[in-house]
């Protein structure tokens, strides 16, 4: 292992960053509570504007062994947050420090934690080939109550990204609420449908044990009874109330990553390969470090095995651009008509630069990509 390598990869530890954050929120309470979301969504666009863009790449090519501090990264987390969450669990409960609604608001900010850093590495471990890796992934999944996000996004979201078939892909003009609650129950059974055609190629029973499922319950229930075990139902609620913000996150960025952008088809149900051109990207240095690079998104559909810290920037000829960060895109998708004032415009841009033929969109998307308008 090189030190430049340990240096290199030392800036994406700004995740570390917000469990400090977090714990000092919790440690003043009151409105300082406030300064987790603030921290993330504003603190970040703030950083982003002053340090700017980043637009070299590392050597795609770079072998894993050079990577060893990236995928330490990633590999820790999961231990971070499952003492972040039981023994928030544990301090709310047993301890005067924070009362009434300041422990369910605390709570909260934990979800900024699960959901803005764990989701994410998560998403970088389910990719890769590595057992423990994958298992790791399952497991920060579960501490969120999303299991199935897995089987969904692997063999759902990138085979038909950009379709009717995609639930995450949001369409033009949908507003970010009416796509959370929809994709809440979509991706479950989508999820569902996607394992039970697998196990049938291989001639299994749905409920063969291979059956992933079977794994996203246990755990699921296994964390659960760990709150109960801590401080009984209310333990319980406590933890859902981090679970729901981390999912809110997740959603809010599955929303921002394809919003309004939709392949082309070719007739008889099918269509064009994903291209860079179907998932918005951002180049902002620091907000990119905090999300390990899930801002070059493009080329994460392009190589979803790429390890975060390979992938590669795409110009704005080549794939759409951001005007800020994921985090700050998140926070403006939660205000439907001031995203729609805003992304709408860059959607028929998009549409004009790389499908000029296609003239009448409401037709065509009625016709041959029947997406909601």
């Amino acid at each position: 292992m090189h030190k430049t390598d340990f240096t290199a990869a030392l800036p994406f530890g700004i995740s570390l960053t917000l469990v400090l954050v977090i714990m000092l929120s919790g440690y003043l309470g009151g409105w300082w509570l406030l300064l987790t979301p603030a921290y993330t969504f504003w603190g970040m666009t703030v950083i982003d504007r002053i340090v700017g863009l980043e637009l070299k790449d590392k050597d795609p090519d770079t072998p894993d062994d050079r990577l060893f501090w990236y995928r330490l990264l990633t590999i820790i987390w999961f231990p971070i947050e499952l003492v972040l969450i039981f023994g928030s669990i544990a301090f709310v409960t047993y301890s005067d420090h924070l009362a009434g609604s300041e422990k369910w608001w605390f709570m909260a900010c934990i979800g900024f934690a699960t959901g803005a850093v764990g989701i994410v590495y998560a998403h970088e471990l389910m990719h890769q080939k590595s057992r423990i890796e994958r298992h790791l992934g399952d497991g920060l999944m579960a501490l969120v109550l999303y299991g199935h996000f897995r089987s969904e996004h692997l063999l759902v979201h990138h085979k038909y990204v950009g379709t009717p078939k995609d639930a995450v892909t949001a369409r033009y003009n949908e507003g970010f609420h009416r796509f959370f609650l929809r994709v809440l129950h979509q991706c479950v059974f989508s999820a569902w449908r996607a394992e039970k055609a697998m196990l049938a190629r291989k001639n299994l029973n749905t409920f063969h044990r291979s059956n992933p499922f079977w794994k996203y319950t246990i755990l699921q229930i296994l964390f659960l009874s760990v709150a109960f075990a801590i401080a009984g139902w209310a333990g319980v609620v406590l933890f859902l109330v981090q679970a729901f913000v981390a999912v809110l996150l997740l959603e809010g960025t599955n929303y921002v990553e394809h919003y309004g952008l939709t392949r082309k088809h070719l007739g008889d149900g099918k269509y064009e390969h994903v291209m860079p051109h179907h998932s918005w990207n951002s180049a902002y240095k620091v907000s990119n470090y905090l999300l390990i690079n899930l801002q070059r998104h493009s080329d994460h559909h392009y190589k979803p095995n790429r390890r975060y810290p390979l992938l590669q920037n795409y110009t704005e000829e080549e794939a759409p651009q951001l005007p800020r960060g994921y985090t700050l895109m998140v926070a403006v998708a939660m205000f439907p008509p001031l995203w729609k004032k805003v992304m709408n415009p860059r959607v028929k841009a998009w549409r004009k630069q790389f499908y000029p033929d296609i003239k009448d969109w409401h037709n065509y998307n009625k016709a041959k990509n029947p997406m909601p308008k």
